[in-house]
C-alpha cells in the first residue's frame, strides 16, 4: 500500500537560456533531512528549509558565468559544491556573502557532475569518464585526467550509491544507438562496464535508479515504451575480458499510449515501490501529467496525483518527499509505503498473539521468506517481559521527541513494540498522556502500529481512539465497525468524565441547542415559512421552522453529548463499501436501531438549517448520513422489518426519502422552466446591476 499526501509549493521557477528544457538542474540533501539544495537552470544555488517552505540563503554567480552541474551539500564539513563554466569548482559555507570571493579551482578538464551522501566524501565525475574524490583533485586541481570513453560516447545519466563508508558512482553512456552502463569504485579502485540490452532503435533507456540491496546495486531503468526493468550489478569484477551484457529482468509494463515516452522519470522508494512522472495514468485522458507510485510485485498502480502545468521527467525523494518541478513551480509531495504483501494488498492485518498460543504465519512471511520457526517463537514469548522490562526502563527516560525521532526510522515491526507491546503484556501500565502527543504528531497511521487502536478501545480509552480516527487514513473497515460497536454500546453515563475534541462537542452542542441556526436574512432574502406536512406531537419554538415539507419536526437526540462526538469521527471515516458491509452484520439490532436513529436525528436537523453543516471544523456532511443510512439498511434490512420497535423508524426513514423524492422532483421542474425561458429570451446587456422577477405559472 501507498498513499501521496497534499503537496505545498517550495519555490518558484523560471527557465533558464542555457536549459529551456527544464527549470531545475538538480534538488540536492542539505546539511540534514530538512533542508534541501536546489539548482536553478540559470545562476542560482538556494538553500531551503522544507517544513518552512524558506529559503535560508541563495547565492548567484555573475552575469555571463554559469552553472553547469547541480551543487551538493559535504555533511561532514558544512561545505557546498558546484561547478561553473564546465571546469571552475566553487566551494563556500552557509556564512560566505559574496560568491566571488569563495575558494575556487579550476581543472584541465570538463567535469559531468560532483556526487555527495550524508557523511561521504564527495566525488567528481569527469564529462569523459573519469572519476575523482573531490579532496585529492582540490590538492592538485591540474592534475591529468584520463578519458574512459570511447569517441562519440557521451554520457546520458549518472548517480551514487554507498557501498560501505564511501560512495560508488555509476553513470550511463550512448555511443551510435548503443547504451552502456560503468561503475566505478574506490578501495579498490575499480571500473566495471557493461552493455545496456535495447528494444531495437526505436526504444532506449531514458530514466535510471540505483539503490543498494544485499551488497549488490540493484539497478531499475525505465524505456521510452513504458517498459521497466530491474539489474542486479554484482560486485565483483566479471570474469574475462569480453564486454558483458548486463543481466535484466521485466519489473514492470506502464502505460504510455501511442508514441513514446519523452519526459519521464522513476525513483525506487522500497523493494516494491517505485514512483513514476511522466507515464500516462491509466484511467486519465490524454495531455494531463501524473506522478505516480506503483506496486511491482502486484502490477498496480497504488496511488497518483496530478501535476499541472507541463513536467520535465524529472523527479527526487528525500526523507519520505518526493520533489516535482511543474510549470513554474517546484512541488514537495509527502509520501508513504508500506512493506508490500498480498495481506496488506487485501486488508487482512497482521494480529498480533497473545502468550500460549501457537505461532501463526503472515503472508507477509511467506511471500517475503522470513517464516519465523515455532521454536524460536517460543523462546520469544519466553522471554519477552523481561526483554520488554529492560526498553521501558530505557525508555522511560526518553522524550516524546526522541521517542518520535526512533520510531520515524525504525521498522514497522519495532514501532509496534516501542507503542504498544508493553500496554498488552502489562495490565497496569498503560501511557495515554505519550500515546496522544505521539499521535498529534501525525507521524503515525494504522499500518505501523496496527495494535493501537485495539488497545485504546481495550482500555476505553475513547479520547485517544477519536484522535486516531482523526488522524489514521488507513484505518481497516473490520476495525471501523469494532470502534463503532463500542461507541454505541457505551452507556451515556460512563462517557460523561471524558474528554473529547472540542471542535466536535462544540458542533455538536449548537446542534443540540438549535442557537446555529440563523435568524436573520440569508443572502439577503428571508423565505416564507412551510406550513404543509405538519408533525403531530411537536414541541420547542413556536415559530415556524424553514424545513423541508415533511420534516417540520426533529426528534430529540437519542444520544449524550459525548457519544455523539464519538459517532461523528465514524461517519466521516474513510471506507470501501464492499469491505465495510460483512463487518457491519455484525451490530446487534438494538445497536443499529439506535445508531439509525441518531442518523435520522442529525438529517432532520440539517435539512432545517444548512449552517449546521459548517459550524464544527469536524461535522460530518449530509452526504456522509445518508450514505451510512443505506449501509445499515442493506445489512440489516431484513432484521428491522421484523423488530417491532424498528417499525416507526422505517416509517420516518421513509417520510424523509419521500421528501427528498419531492425536492428533487420540484427541482427538475424549475430547472426545466428556467431552460425554456432561456431558449425563449434572447440575452440581453442590461447594464452593470439589475433585478429581474421571473413569474413561473
Amino acid at each position: 500500500m501507498a498513499a501521496l499526501y497534499e503537496g505545498f509549493t517550495l519555490c518558484g521557477l523560471v527557465s533558464g537560456q542555457n536549459f529551456p528544457e527544464t527549470c531545475v538542474q538538480g534538488v540536492e540533501c542539505g546539511n540534514d533531512t530538512d533542508h534541501v539544495v536546489v539548482t536553478d537552470s540559470g545562476r542560482s544555488v538556494t538553500v531551503y528549509k522544507v517544513s518552512d517552505q524558506k529559503p535560508l540563503g541563495s547565492w548567484t554567480v555573475k552575469q555571463g558565468q554559469t552553472l553547469t552541474c547541480p551543487a551538493v551539500c559535504n555533511t561532514q564539513t558544512g561545505e557546498y559544491v558546484v561547478v561553473t563554466d564546465n571546469k571552475v569548482i566553487r566551494v563556500w559555507k552557509d556564512e560566505d556573502i559574496n560568491f566571488d570571493k569563495v575558494f575556487k579551482a579550476t581543472v584541465c578538464a570538463e567535469i559531468a557532475r560532483v556526487h555527495a551522501a550524508p557523511d561521504r566524501d564527495p566525488v567528481v565525475l569527469f564529462s569523459r569518464g573519469a572519476v575523482r574524490l573531490l579532496d585529492s583533485l582540490l590538492t592538485a586541481p591540474q592534475q591529468p585526467i584520463e578519458e574512459v570513453l570511447s569517441e562519440e560516447e557521451v554520457i546520458r545519466w549518472s548517480g551514487s550509491v554507498v557501498e560501505g563508508k564511501q560512495l560508488a558512482v555509476i553513470f550511463s553512456t550512448e555511443q551510435s544507438g548503443n547504451h552502456f552502463l560503468y561503475l566505478q569504485r574506490f578501495n579498490p579502485n575499480s571500473i566495471q562496464k557493461y552493455k545496456l540490452e535495447t528494444e531495437g532503435t526505436a526504444h532506449h533507456p531514458i530514466s535510471f535508479s540505483a539503490t543498494v540491496k544485499e551488497n549488490n546495486i540493484d539497478l531499475l531503468y525505465l524505456y521510452s515504451d513504458g517498459s521497466v526493468y530491474r539489474s542486479l550489478v554484482q560486485r565483483r569484477e566479471p570474469q574475462g575480458e569480453a564486454l558483458q551484457t548486463l543481466p535484466r529482468s521485466p519489473l514492470l509494463s506502464l502505460p504510455v499510449g501511442e508514441g513514446q515516452l519523452a519526459s519521464a522519470a522513476l525513483l525506487s522508494l522500497d523493494e516494491a515501490h517505485l514512483a513514476v512522472v511522466g507515464v500516462p495514468h491509466p484511467s486519465a485522458g490524454a495531455g494531463k501529467d501524473y506522478l505516480c507510485i506503483w506496486n511491482t510485485n502486484f502490477q498496480t498502480l497504488q496511488a497518483g496525483k496530478e501535476m499541472t502545468g507541463g513536467i520535465f521527467g524529472q523527479l527526487w525523494g528525500y526523507a519520505g518527499k518526493l520533489y516535482v518541478p511543474h510549470g513554474k513551480s517546484l512541488t514537495v509531495i509527502p509520501y508513504e509505503v508500506q512493506r508490500s504483501s498480498l495481506a496488506t494488498a487485501l486488508g487482512k492485518l497482521k494480529q498480533a498473539g497473545t502468550e500460549g498460543t501457537a505461532p501463526v504465519l503472515s503472508w507477509s512471511s511467506l511471500l517475503h521468506g522470513d517464516a519465523a520457526q515455532p521454536q524460536r517463537a517460543a523462546r520469544g514469548v519466553e522471554t519477552r517481559k523481561s526483554k520488554l522490562s529492560r526498553k521501558s526502563q530505557a525508555a522511560s527516560t526518553l522524550t516524546v521527541d526522541e521517542v518520535l525521532e526512533r520510531i520515524t526510522a525504525a521498522p514497522e515491526d519495532e514501532v509496534q513494540r516501542e507503542l504498544v507491546a508493553r500496554s498488552q503484556s502489562e495490565p497496569s501500565f498503560y501511557t495515554h498522556n505519550a500515546l496522544v502527543q505521539l499521535v498529534n504528531t501525525r507521524c503515525l497511521c494504522h499500518s505501523v502500529c496496527p495494535d493501537l487502536l485495539l488497545v485504546a478501545l481495550e482500555k476505553k480509552d475513547y479520547f485517544l481512539t477519536q484522535l486516531c480516527l482523526q488522524h489514521f487514513p488507513d484505518i481497516p473497515e473490520a476495525v471501523t465497525c469494532a470502534c463503532l460497536k463500542a461507541f454505541v454500546s457505551a452507556p451515556d453515563g460512563a462517557l460523561e468524565a471524558l474528554s473529547v475534541e472540542l471542535d466536535s462537542v462544540s458542533f455538536m452542542e449548537s446542534l443540540l441547542s438549535g442557537s446555529g441556526r440563523e435568524e436573520g436574512l440569508q443572502n439577503g432574502f428571508s423565505p416564507a415559512p412551510v406550513e404543509e406536512d405538519s408533525c403531530d406531537g411537536q414541541t420547542g419554538p413556536s415559530r415556524p421552522e424553514r424545513a423541508p415539507p415533511g420534516l417540520a419536526c426533529a426528534p430529540s437526540c437519542p444520544v449524550g453529548l459525548k457519544k455523539a462526538a464519538l459517532l461523528n469521527e465514524i461517519l466521516q471515516t474513510a471506507y470501501s463499501e464492499n469491505f465495510l458491509l460483512p463487518h457491519l452484520k455484525d451490530l446487534s439490532a438494538p445497536q443499529v436501531i439506535l445508531f439509525l436513529q441518531y442518523l435520522h436525528f442529525l438529517y432532520l436537523r440539517f435539512s432545517q438549517d444548512v449552517s449546521s453543516q459548517t459550524t464544527g471544523l469536524r461535522s460530518p456532511t449530509i452526504t456522509q448520513i445518508v450514505d451510512w443510512v443505506g449501509l445499515l439498511l442493506d445489512a440489516h434490512f431484513t432484521v428491522l422489518v421484523m423488530v417491532p420497535e424498528a417499525k416507526e423508524l422505517l416509517s420516518q426513514l421513509h417520510k424523509f426519502v419521500k421528501s427528498q423524492v419531492k425536492l428533487f422532483s420540484e427541482l427538475g421542474k424549475i430547472q426545466g422552466s428556467l431552460q425554456e425561458l432561456h431558449k425563449l429570451r434572447p440575452s440581453e446587456d442590461i447594464g452593470q446591476y439589475s433585478i429581474e422577477v421571473i413569474e413561473l405559472f
